[in-house]
């Protein structure tokens, strides 16, 4: 798992150094930094691949942009003209990398100033610099070369597979109804919402394999509360609109509620809360889910009741998983963070805000210490987040 990443000159984070857990919440105002932090993790995922273009970072959910965009455009002692990313394992593994591309003759791909990758700190699998390569494939980078050569299970292989599989999740309801295409399609659920009727059929089959699996999609029905049940059902058996765009196989739910052989509904025309409980399910509990990955507004859609839940399942979901995977989540929902277990320190609180210079600055809080300090019993972690206890909050 990833112990910490670290951030320069890029967009509004001049210096950033974030210790992660498994379950890393991002909390503050609109437009404090939090999704610059996701992007962050972006960018260096496409390094690590070995190519920083439009291609690569809208493959990981990255807005692309011009260099004039991306490299801090803050009044700085010093103008370093690069940016520099770094992710270091908590096997003592690390990989580090600078890119730069011209201000005014900006080319498609990023260039690769210096680039490092190392299973420990003094175990260099790759050293890279502008006088070691010169101008030769700067748009190239090494490490996902060297790779190539090295062996299943060996530590710098490890973290450079786990930053290139990095995605930010941000679903629609258009796409999760299945009304559009997802431009972003992959297994086992799209970044927009996509394939999601094929995931949960694909848990639905897992649920009769293992009774553990089976306890947690009986949680997950607890979540959709209105519904007996849910499923994946083919387009054509179901009740949809003749005007509705099709696909092969559709959402399914049975509504407690209404009377039998009338109470079918299709993600068509459910409530976009249960899309996307599921598609957060399928990201926590499908066996291809991702191992360290972004979810944009985790809180969506959600009643605030039900965002709680919800959090407290994905947490004990993941704090169980055999699979060490690692969220890394942006909230607006104060009930999200009373769905955090306080006394896990796998799980991290974040407080991000802009500072007198509009720098973005991250620091984490000490959940444990949060609650012992809050003034009584009634004051809960949403309600210290509300009344500015907390930071993370705008100045309106």
């Amino acid at each position: 798992m990833l112990k910490s990443l670290v951030v320069e000159r890029f967009k509004s984070l001049v210096s950033l150094e974030m210790d992660l857990g498994r379950m890393n919440v991002l909390i503050g105002a609109n437009g404090s930094g939090k999704s610059n932090i996701l992007e962050a993790a972006g960018v260096l995922g496409a390094a690590a691949f070995g190519r920083v273009d439009d291609e690569t970072l809208l493959r990981r959910g990255v807005r692309p942009g011009v260099p004039r965009l991306y490299k801090t455009a803050f009044a700085l002692s010093s103008r370093v003209p690069h940016i520099r990313f770094k992710a270091t394992e908590r096997t003592g593994a690390s990989y580090e990398v600078t890119l730069w591309n011209p201000l005014q003759n900006p080319s498609p791909a990023w260039r690769f100033k210096t680039e490092n990758l190392r299973r420990s700190g003094a175990d260099q699998v790759v050293a890279r610099s502008t006088t070691s390569v010169g101008k030769r494939n700067q748009e190239q980078g090494i490490a996902a070369l060297k790779t190539v050569d090295l062996e299943q299970g060996d530590a710098a292989l490890s973290l450079v597979d786990r930053l290139r599989a990095y995605s930010i999740h941000c679903p629609n309801t258009p796409t999760l109804r299945g009304l559009v295409q997802d431009l972003q399609a992959r297994e086992p659920v799209g970044l927009a919402g996509g394939r999601l009727p094929e995931a949960i059929q694909e848990l639905l089959k897992d649920e009769k394999k293992s009774v553990e699996q089976a306890s947690r999609l009986e949680g997950v029905r607890g979540l959709v509360d209105w519904a007996k049940d849910f499923s994946a059902a083919s387009s054509i058996d179901v009740p949809l609109s003749p005007s509705a765009a099709r696909s092969r196989l559709v959402i399914q739910f049975v509504d407690r509620f209404m009377a039998s052989g009338r109470n079918r509904l299709t993600g068509y025309d459910a409530s976009e809360g249960a899309l996307f409980i599921l598609y957060c399910s399928v990201l926590a509990l499908h066996s291809k889910a991702p191992k360290w990955f972004a979810v944009d507004n985790l809180d969506q859609a959600l009643n605030p009741r039900l965002a709680t839940r919800l959090m407290e399942h994905l947490c004990s979901w993941t704090m169980s998983a055999q699979e060490e995977q690692q969220w890394l989540v942006t909230a607006h929902n104060p009930a999200i963070l009373d769905g955090l277990p306080l006394d896990d320190p796998e799980v991290r609180l974040f407080a991000v805000d802009r500072s007198s210079k509009g720098h973005t600055v991250v620091r984490q809080i000490d959940l444990a210490e949060a609650r012992r300090k809050r003034p009584s019993a009634e004051w809960t972690l949403s309600r210290m987040w509300m009344a500015g206890l907390l930071g993370g909050v705008p100045n309106v």
